[in-house]
């Protein structure tokens, strides 16, 4: 009859406001005023025809805004009439029939709203939500119309526990336990996305096995508002066991220091130098100057970015003269240091390509920074700098003690060491999950062997933290928490893929590689205002004997281990 439901809304309108006038004509006892119910009716059509224009509200869609905008619409009716009839009829009555109007067409929306969501949905699954705020109820009203019906939720706040959502328990883990009578439920829902990863693990640890399957929600930095929350989820993988999310990250300070600024990196392209550049766009630098001499991964990183900001330099930082013309040309305010030759048993097969890209090409970046008088230069270290077992780590310390010895000018340098950084190109991560994916045998060096994990965004928003905070001449080692046995984590990714037939195997120490990895030399390190960052008390270094040692390396034809010796006294050499 009514093909455009407009007009049936219209309807509703005419036929209700009969209905509710001639209820509240009955309730008072006076005689039924057509003159005023017409004119509220008339009202209420104009309000919701031609001004809010809430009669093509969809019912099936209906919102608390939709709520909204009907209680205006017959607020405007209401105060029309009350110009009117304000000295012939009680401002009670006309209240009294506003109340039971908005009451009635608002629960008459809402019930058909969710009927019309309920009918044809068959729930055939059941889910638990764990995590009871706004992002745990978010949660549960994109669900309600599908096919998992919403069990409970479990959350750890006391002041929560024992009550209700939507009708639907809110349990402690151990109440959960008690009343869940060896039901394997179909999906757990972890909705903590400011959840630590001990957290994480507890939660996974203690109720992996009362679920089929197991979904999160990321972190709060990579939620994208404009998604819905069920589009959102993900698997748990290991990096959300392992992840090291820092607490005291500061924005403020980050932007301060990036904001309208030229920065320079270099090793824009790799896992580190990809991620910076992603941050620097996010904190407003003015200009991007992505070098690499990767011509694929400088493609890559700058199709992400905003081009309009971003100048592609195809160089290698070793060829000194091709650099000096992009410090000259761009004028760089920020230097980020981040290329270099990161995988230990590689450097150790080409000592001489490693000496050359680490050391001499960084002693390049710094010398330029220094000529063209940059504010700020920001080395990119690693923990294996500490009491070097291999090469890779001892050319890392070199560039630790340059950065620290050089006369600097006006030009501010910093280095930041860390650990390892999940998913990275050369972490074990991408390795294991290649070997499960496979079939294959995950390989680990040795039982005992462990390292430190940070995600690539935390641990890049800690360097450019440390770096706006930084004076000149600081080595900065950025909080890493506990390091992590290898071992348990290939275990953990065997039982996060849901397979019985990897086996683990011992591959042995490869050449130059520790069993564990360390980021303090002294213990007399000192924290700075921010938790997550510490500050190292570097031992001054005579930089023209450092500069003597370091040009006795180029095209040396001397043993250059006993020459790396010689700069890094505690180098041990492990072949």
């Amino acid at each position: 009859m009514f093909k455009n439901k407009n007009y049936l809304n219209l309807l509703i309108i005419i036929i209700l406001s009969f209905i509710t006038f001639g209820w509240t004509f009955l309730i008072f006892h006076k005689s039924f005023n057509i003159e005023v119910v017409l004119l509220v009716i008339l009202l209420r059509l104009i309000a919701s025809r031609f001004i809010f224009r809430d009669y093509s509200l969809a019912w099936s869609k209906a919102s608390p805004k939709s709520f909204l905008i009907k209680s205006l619409v017959n607020m405007v009716s209401f105060l029309g009439t009350l110009i009117f009839f304000y000295d012939t009829i009680y401002i009670y009555f006309l209240l009294s029939e506003l109340f039971l109007y908005l009451f009635s067409i608002n629960f008459f929306m809402y019930t058909y709203s969710f009927m019309i969501n309920q009918k044809y949905i068959k729930k055939t699954k059941s889910v638990v939500i764990y995590g009871a705020g706004r992002a745990g109820i978010k949660l549960e009203d994109e669900f309600r119309s599908s096919e998992y019906k919403i069990a409970y939720f479990i959350d750890d706040n006391k002041k929560l526990q024992g009550r209700s959502i939507d009708g639907i328990k809110i349990l402690s883990e151990d109440r959960f336990f008690e009343i869940k009578e060896d039901i394997i439920y179909d999906l757990l829902l972890i909705a903590a996305p400011s959840a630590s990863k001990e957290e994480l693990s507890f939660i996974y640890d203690s109720l992996k096995k009362s679920f089929e399957e197991i979904k999160i929600l990321p972190t709060l930095t990579e939620m994208l508002n404009t998604e819905p929350f069920h589009k959102q989820l993900k698997d748990i993988a290991i990096e959300d066991l392992l992840a090291r999310k820092p607490q005291d990250l500061d924005m403020v300070s980050i932007a301060n220091f990036i904001n309208k600024k030229v920065v320079l990196i270099t090793g824009a392209g790799g896992s580190i130098g990809s991620e910076l550049s992603r941050q620097v766009e996010l904190f407003g630098a003015k200009q991007i100057i992505l070098v690499d001499n990767s011509e694929f991964n400088l493609y890559t990183i700058n199709e992400e970015l905003d081009t309009s900001k971003t100048i592609t330099v195809m160089q290698n930082i070793k060829e000194k003269k091709m650099l000096e013309r992009t410090f000259v040309r761009y004028q760089p305010d920020i230097v980020i240091h981040a290329a270099a030759y990161k995988h230990v048993p590689l450097c150790e097969a080409n000592i001489q390509e490693a000496i050359n890209n680490n050391i001499l090409g960084t002693k390049n970046v710094i010398d330029l920074s220094v000529k063209y008088a940059v504010s700020k230069v920001v080395i990119i270290s690693t923990d294996k700098a500490v009491r070097p077992t291999n090469v890779m780590g001892t050319t890392k310390r070199v560039c630790e003690l340059y950065a620290h010895a050089v006369p600097s000018s006006e030009t501010e340098i910093v280095a930041v060491r860390f650990g390892n950084v999940l998913g990275s190109s050369g972490s074990v991560i991408p390795k294991f999950k290649a070997q499960i994916e496979r079939g294959e045998a995950i390989t680990v060096t040795h039982p005992e062997i462990t390292r430190y994990f940070m995600m690539i965004p935390e641990a890049c928003q800690l360097v450019l933290q440390a770096a706006s905070i930084a004076k000149g001449g600081e080595l900065f080692i950025l909080d890493m928490g506990e390091p992590i046995k290898i071992m348990d984590l290939a275990k953990k990714m065997i039982e996060l893929s849901g397979r019985d037939d990897i086996d683990i195997i011992f591959s042995g120490l490869r050449p130059g590689e520790k069993l564990y990895e360390e980021l303090l030399i002294d213990d007399a390190d000192l924290k700075t205002e921010y938790s997550s960052i510490m500050v190292s008390q570097n031992p001054p270094v005579d930089y023209v004997r450092l500069l003597e040692k370091i040009e006795r390396l180029e095209g040396s034809n001397e043993e250059l281990l006993a020459v790396l010796q010689e700069i890094v006294p505690e180098f041990n050499h492990k072949p």
